[in-house]
């Protein structure tokens, strides 16, 4: 393992004023994004509008450090022939690779999964390297309800989490580390709070106890938030605040960055929650977005299939990379969006 070098690629990835566009929806979860514009899910309309992403020149060298590409995806060539990996590398942003594949569920444990796809993973990263991607993803998702999560749920996510970051640096790419925690359940702020610092803090168990350099990793965390259909709303102050709070209460400072998730959060909720965190300042690690939904519901909309709109699902997206570029650094102001619009 050449701990500097992942070291790099890690800081790279969490450059300031840039975050990491997640474009690793696989075919069933893009299928339920075309549908919602009305565009049939094919294989070639899956290129042309992650193509369209890619060659937003403007979003993609000043505004995304690096893009999680689906399996599909990284094979890919574009119209005309260039592969979609040289597209991104040309703007200067790092590809990488979504690696896990998915999540069953946990026996003994009704309403809790466990992501899968170890299995053949030392086998799948040299050709992942050898194609271009410099990072990987791994996403594991805990549920909050009546009952849940329970330590089996907790204690094997974070596992298997641990088990991938090694397995990736072992193979020269850096890991993301993702531990979601949904908001889509009647749970207040408290409630995610707690079971976040939970999962948080038995993942870095499990990373210390597989020999996982810390250096050579990014956190892809969800934000302290209350529920999709929690009564009691947080606001932006008091998530930024009850995030960092957690981060601190958790993250070692050896960590380089901490790219959030959008989790489900409106485009202009998830900027405004990444602003007021880097508006407190003085944080051991640098914060960006890794987001997918956030960055791209307004590009798909404008895009809607048609080739003659592809030129203002570029402005759409490069919009929204901008916003979330400014909120790397604090800068960015709701009033900026109104002047978009």
């Amino acid at each position: 393992m050449n701990l500097d070098e992942l070291n790099r690629v890690a800081n790279a990835m969490v450059t300031p004023g840039k975050g990491i566009l997640a474009a690793d929806e696989s075919t069933g979860t893009i299928k339920r994004r075309f549908d919602a514009i009305g565009v049939e899910n094919t294989e070639d309309n899956r290129r042309d509008y992650r193509e369209l992403l890619f060659r937003s020149t403007e979003a993609m060298r000043d505004c995304i450090s690096g893009v999680i590409l689906y399996d599909e995806t990284i094979w890919q060539k574009a119209r005309d022939g260039t592969p979609l990996v040289k597209l991104i590398e040309q703007t200067g942003a790092i590809p990488g690779i979504k690696v896990d594949e998915g999540t069953k569920p946990l026996p003994g444990c009704p309403n809790e999964v466990v992501t899968i796809g170890l299995d053949k993973l030392t086998e799948r990263l040299p050709k992942y390297l050898e194609q271009g991607a410099r990072f990987a993803k791994w996403r594991a998702v805990i549920d909050i309800g009546p009952g849940i999560p329970t330590h089996t749920a907790i204690h094997a996510n974070a596992h298997a989490l641990a088990r991938y970051a090694a397995l990736c640096q072992a193979a020269g790419i850096v890991p993301i580390v993702e531990p979601e925690v949904l908001m889509d359940g009647d749970n207040d702020i408290d409630r995610c709070y707690e079971v976040t610092q939970w999962m948080l803090k038995e993942t870095f168990h499990e990373l210390y106890y597989n020999r996982v350099a810390l250096e050579g990793m990014v956190l892809k965390p969800n934000m302290a938030i209350a529920g999709k259909k929690s009564p009691k709303r947080a606001g932006v102050d008091e998530v930024a605040e009850k995030t960092v709070r957690l981060l601190k209460a958790c993250v070692p400072a050896a960590v380089p960055g901490i790219a959030f998730l959008s989790g489900g959060q409106s485009d202009e909720e998830a900027t405004a929650h990444l602003d007021a965190m880097n508006r407190i300042g003085n944080l051991p690690w640098k914060l960006t977005f890794s987001y997918g939904r956030a960055l791209q519901a307004a590009p798909q909309k404008a895009w809607s299939g048609r080739p003659e709109n592809v030129a203002a699902a570029q402005r759409a997206f490069t919009h929204r990379a901008r916003m979330n570029g400014l909120a790397t650094r604090g800068q960015w102001r709701a009033d900026l969006e109104r002047k978009a619009a």
